[in-house]
């Protein structure tokens, strides 16, 4: 079990080194990292999150109101 917790860690350090060496660089350099697609998407999430995120505060506070405190 040591062992298999060891090598995912190894793994993710691995996969952590080499993003930054590829990544840190090219931002250096004004390189966008990801295609004009991929902005959209992650726009889109972005969006969509945030949306979600207002949905469920105003849930939380439809259900405490001050009357209850």
């Amino acid at each position: 079990m040591i062992v298999l917790v060891f090598g995912m860690l190894v793994s993710v350090v691995l996969a952590v080194a080499v993003v930054g060496l590829v990544a840190i660089p090219a931002r250096r350099e004004g390189r966008d990292l990801l295609t004009p697609k991929g902005e959209e998407v992650i726009a889109l999430v972005r969006d969509k999150t945030g949306e979600a995120i207002v949905a469920a505060r105003d849930k939380v506070a439809d259900v405490t109101s001050p009357k209850d405190a």
